[in-house]
């Protein structure tokens, strides 16, 4: 176990704040931080613990499956056959189900999984969050800001490039993201290959691996993730994608090399907000009294005050949330999140892209601010974000490949 990750379950094995929070996800033991570390242990790596417990493997294949809960995956059993026959051949002392990072949300998860880090070390702690030092909210998945240097904001050097000296590292994905600033701050150091389908995708790992030598690959399909949210986890269009998910790992299966492990797991789960519980909260002043900027996913809302602001209005902004949502949401500060350990350890640097008050829904509800978003942004019916189950867990299927002998082997 790395030393941060040791600081990290040393901190949150003391009792968390008086707050009704869930308790944090399992850094250091059982999350999606621990997948690329044990991977890199599983193949023979020093200076890597195996917490997952992974076999002893030639080459590993991560899967990633964006948007791919633990109990969408158990809901939806029927719809994959062959991740149906995995379950049942049972994982060993694997376990099936690991934590996503807090916020549960790509940005945060994926940087995780790239350096083994808590979002607290890396600094990926949203969607979008402020930048302190342009005093600015900033994305961090898909519309990167200019004036925000990727290897700056997450210094921490990646697994991939810790490894990279050590093996074939290979990243196949779709071709946007090789050098995306994503990329480039949490899965920097592969080697990439690109393809626009699943299909493509699959030959194109095959090829890669068709060389026999120990390798570490992460697979990337975020077709899922782009279903539910246009058309919610419970729809049909959903479940074709998971259908074509599950014919993916199967192919996978069949044409990677005999000696390579596949692990499929998710960055977050998910689950559809009505319509009319997509609520545009800025049309409430008491909701945004004090508040200079807003930020997050509307399932974790990162509120930043204004810096002369009191504790007493800072208490009276918290109690107007609270009359307003009640046990809708849970509601806490940056120092409680902190305490509670939902971030992991904290450096100095990231403690302020973090919101002086945060709120995370714990039902159906998804929070706007509509002075900052487009309208488009309310027409979004799957989301994520929380802490419910739903959303935090993820699974973790590991698997031997059934197919192909490499050329060596």
């Amino acid at each position: 176990m790395s030393d941060s990750a040791q600081n990290y379950v040393s901190a949150t094995s003391a009792a968390r704040p008086g707050t009704d929070l869930p308790s944090p996800p399992l850094f250091g033991s059982k999350s999606i931080a621990e997948v690329f570390t044990s991977a890199a242990a599983a193949l023979g790596l020093p200076g890597f613990a195996n917490q997952l417990q992974l076999p002893s493997t030639k080459r590993v294949c991560v899967v990633l499956a964006d948007g791919l809960g633990r109990n969408l995956l158990k809901q939806k059993a029927s719809h994959t056959p062959f991740l149906r026959s995995v379950v049942a051949a049972g994982q060993g002392q694997v376990p099936q189900w690991i934590d996503a990072a807090f916020p549960s949300t790509t940005a945060a998860s994926l940087a995780s999984l790239g350096t083994g880090l808590p979002a607290g070390q890396h600094g990926m702690v949203g969607y979008d969050v402020l930048d302190p030092a342009q005093d600015k909210v900033v994305n961090l998945l898909g519309n990167w800001d200019a004036h925000v240097d990727p290897a700056v904001w997450q210094p921490h050097p990646t697994i991939f490039e810790r490894v990279a000296g050590e093996l074939d590292v290979v990243t196949v994905s779709l071709p946007q993201f090789g050098d995306s600033p994503m990329t480039q701050a949490a899965l920097r150091g592969s080697r990439f290959v690109g393809g626009t389908t699943l299909h493509a995708r699959t030959s194109a790992a095959a090829e890669a691996m068709s060389g026999g030598r120990r390798t570490l690959m992460y697979f990337y399909a975020n077709e899922l993730d782009k279903a539910g949210h246009r058309y919610g986890c419970q729809s049909d269009r959903w479940e074709h994608q998971l259908e074509e998910l599950d014919s993916t790992v199967k192919r996978l299966s069949a044409t990677l090399p005999v000696g390579t492990t596949i692990l499929l797991t998710g960055d977050h789960g998910m689950l559809d907000i009505p319509e009319s519980q997509r609520i545009d909260y800025s049309a409430d002043e008491s909701l945004v009294a004090g508040v200079r900027h807003t930020a997050g996913e509307p399932r974790m809302v990162h509120l930043y005050l204004e810096p002369d602001t009191t504790d007493s209005q800072r208490d009276a902004l918290i109690n107007a949330w609270r009359q307003r949502f009640g046990e809708r949401i849970w509601i806490f500060t940056r120092d409680q999140a902190t305490e509670a350990g939902l971030f992991g350890p904290v450096r100095p640097e990231v403690a302020p892209r973090i919101g002086d008050v945060m709120i995370a829904a714990r039902d159906t509800l998804a929070l706007y601010d509509t002075r900052r978003v487009r309208p488009a942004a309310m027409e979004v019916v799957g989301q994520h974000g929380s802490l419910t189950k739903a959303e935090r867990e993820v699974p973790l299927l590991c698997f031997p490949a059934a197919g192909k002998k490499g050329k060596r082997g």
